[in-house]
């Protein structure tokens, strides 16, 4: 498995703390990206940050790092600078062979868990600490809005990246881990309206917009449906009061689903359940459909799995391939043309309060990239 120096791992867990206490929920970013433009611009790194922000509804905007290699080609590291919501203040906590939030809430190992590594890579490097310059150029990427649909690195230009393919950092299971396949979001609105009525006087005269809502519901694809394929109602409300036939009710439901054939599908079927309960009910129906990132299989014969997989049994992993329920900035990395692979960084519990990383996967998360720089060099 991984091992890296003591002093470095000292640094890194430094950093993941000093990182930690810095609260980076969507939007609110700006303090974060200063700090890691700060500790790369002392180590002589040149930091770009584009105008992404406002696109996004980010903070800041995404920021990009080089370091110029000896070798022909460069390889590129990403991971996101915000985290979901918190629920509680951040304050760090050794317990148990690992990284705790010692209050009820997030701790923020999504994402900084690589991002202190990709800080601490670019450490490794920098001249003049490093006395020769790494063996294939590095590229940085670090996006800001991933958690709310990957709008940080949808809003970045691929064409800015000089890697011949990149790593993405941001799967919470166990390293080794390789992700080939990731699926469409698509998000449902609907929007029920009925007609209000006093509950006690005439509830004949009124059409409940809730009770529209709740027969559709029974009826939407819900849960697993197969092994690549999920959906959920995630929010419902409506009603003003419980004398009143509710003349409005919201629902907001999600698919995803790898093979596009099945996210039509069942999306198709979930509007129709939404249509057929308001015509029953004699309500009207608005809906809205978003697509938040488009989904991806990849290949085991590409390059940077490849990569990854010779990488990873040199560390002493037994490479595994798994297809995510969940997106990174892959997806939209991807889909504007840029080939890059994610893989499990080793943090456990994302957006739960139970949120922790242990020292070993810190540790084995810049192992990781480090060794992925020592493969690249030699497969160049």
């Amino acid at each position: 498995m991984s091992v890296i120096s003591e002093p470095a791992s000292e640094r890194l867990h430094r950093s993941f703390e000093a990182l930690c206490r810095i609260p980076s929920p969507t939007g609110s970013e700006r303090a974060i990206a200063d700090w890691v433009t700060g500790e790369l611009g002392a180590l002589g790194i040149t930091v770009e940050e584009d105008d992404a922000g406002p696109a996004a509804g980010a903070g800041a905007g995404n920021l990009l790092a080089r370091i110029p290699g000896a070798g022909d080609w460069t390889l590129t590291f990403c991971s996101h600078l915000d985290t979901v919501p918190l629920t509680a203040p951040v304050e760090p906590v050794r317990r148990d062979g690992g990284w705790e939030n010692a209050g009820d809430g997030i701790l923020g190992a999504d994402n900084k868990a690589a991002v202190a590594a990709m800080v601490e890579l670019a450490r490794a490097f920098a001249p003049p600490a490093a006395g020769a310059p790494p063996p294939v150029g590095i590229e940085l990427l670090f996006t800001v809005a991933e958690e709310t649909g990957l709008d940080g690195a949808r809003n970045f230009d691929t064409r800015r990246l000089c890697g011949r393919f990149g790593y993405v950092f941001d799967h919470a299971s166990p390293l080794g881990e390789i992700i080939t396949a990731s699926p469409s979001h698509m998000r449902i609105d609907a929007e029920v309206r009925g007609r209000a009525a006093h509950a006690g006087l005439a509830p004949e005269l009124g059409a409940s917009a809730i009770l529209a809502a709740a027969s559709a519901i029974v009826k939407m694809p819900q849960g697993r449906i197969d092994t690549e394929t999920t959906a959920n109602v995630g929010l419902v409300s409506g009603g003003t009061a419980t004398n009143v036939v509710a003349d409005r009710c919201t629902v907001s439901a999600e698919l995803r689903a790898v093979e596009h054939a099945q996210l039509d599908r069942y999306v198709t079927a979930a509007i129709d359940a939404l249509q057929e309960a308001a015509d029953s009910a004699c309500c009207d129906l608005d809906i809205k459909l978003e697509q938040l990132f488009t989904g991806y299989r990849a290949s085991r014969r590409e390059a940077p799995v490849l990569l990854a997989a010779r990488t990873l049994r040199s560390l002493g992993y037994t490479p595994s391939y798994r297809s995510s329920g969940g997106g990174s900035d892959a997806n939209a990395l991807r889909l504007d043309g840029f080939l890059c692979t994610n893989l499990a960084n080793g943090t456990e519990h994302a957006h739960e309060r139970s949120e922790r990383v242990s020292f070993e996967a810190l540790d084995a998360n810049l192992g990781l990239m480090l060794a992925l720089v020592r493969e690249a060099a030699a497969a160049s």
